[in-house]
């Protein structure tokens, strides 16, 4: 039986490990899983003479030398770029590797599948029977809630690390920062959010702001979210054809009205780098919005449209 059928007639519904096992039975190549924070989920127990194997077996992650090294030599943009899967090699590798996304029930990708070439070189028959050996772990994870729950803490912990400027090295984070594209095209913007605050207590408002933040997203599901100091930060693509710039939001100042929310939008941009620069934008549409005091709930920055 050729590999392609022998990955197909891998049962689902015994987890990672068992499909990685049985995989190497197929392959005789190492393979492992790891998550979107290149935390390793599941892996092959055999002896390697691969540092970087080693080193992910050994700590559960990659360090930060290792990921400079991947990023400069372009393996982790090729990642990026890829549409399933993608052969990885350069002077850095001892091994040649292939790596194929897997995504939740959402399709939204959340790890990696990575084999060496070790046992079984990389012919036309190995690429397409690991390509259906990513397929096979998509369907085996595609119901775990630890898949769902990622896909939106990620999109927030990124949306803040941006926001913090903690991003020194925007190589290392393309993967992440593609996975804020993920559906997203055109130009891009950001709105804060602002909930009535009164003499509440601190940790109330911030749960107030968790609540609004899904009830917006239950309504606008297109978009993406964080909360970040005192504003629900929203992350909004003019892609969606019922999405019309800026002024979309100005439609619906009934629900921004019944509970107590303002909001401020930035101009339109591209670069998701510099997402500080028109947060920055929104806050101060909101600020000068208050100023004014003129009744309204929704503030466009100058030139928002």
């Amino acid at each position: 039986m050729d590999k392609v059928k022998q990955v197909n007639a891998l049962e689902t519904g015994a987890g990672i490990q068992y499909l990685l096992d049985s995989a190497y039975n197929i392959f005789q190549n190492p393979v492992s899983v790891i998550d979107i924070n290149y935390n390793l989920l599941a892996n092959t127990n055999i002896p390697f003479d691969d540092p970087y194997w080693n080193e992910l077996t050994t700590t559960g992650t990659f360090s930060q030398e290792s990921m400079e090294i991947f990023a400069n030599g372009g393996l982790i943009e090729d990642v990026s770029n890829a549409e399933k899967i993608v052969i990885l090699r350069n002077d850095k590798l001892k091994y040649t590797k292939v790596a194929g996304h897997i995504s939740n029930r959402d399709n939204i990708d959340v790890g990696l599948v990575i084999m060496s070439e070790y046992g079984t070189p990389f012919n036309a028959e190995s690429r397409a029977a690991f390509e259906a050996l990513t397929d096979k772990i998509t369907c085996e994870i595609k119901d775990y809630d630890y898949f769902t729950i990622l896909a939106m803490t990620f999109h927030e912990d990124k949306i803040n690390l941006l926001l913090e400027g903690a991003v020194k090295n925007p190589l290392l984070y393309n993967p992440q920062a593609q996975i804020l594209y993920n559906d997203f095209d055109d130009y891009l913007f950001v709105a804060v959010v602002s909930a009535e605050q009164n003499d509440i207590l601190e940790y109330v408002h911030q749960n107030r702001l968790a609540y609004f933040k899904s009830m917006l997203k239950t309504k606008y599901r297109a978009f993406k979210y964080s909360v970040y100091k005192d504003y629900i930060v929203v992350l909004m693509s003019s892609k969606y054809r019922f999405f019309n710039g800026a002024q979309f939001f100005t439609l619906y100042t009934d629900l921004f009205e019944q509970n107590g929310l303002y909001m401020g939008i930035s101009e339109g941009f591209e670069n998701m780098y510099e997402l500080r620069k028109y947060y920055d934008q929104a806050v101060a549409a909101l600020t000068k919005g208050f100023a004014d005091n003129e009744g309204q709930r929704i503030f466009l920055h100058n030139g928002a449209r």
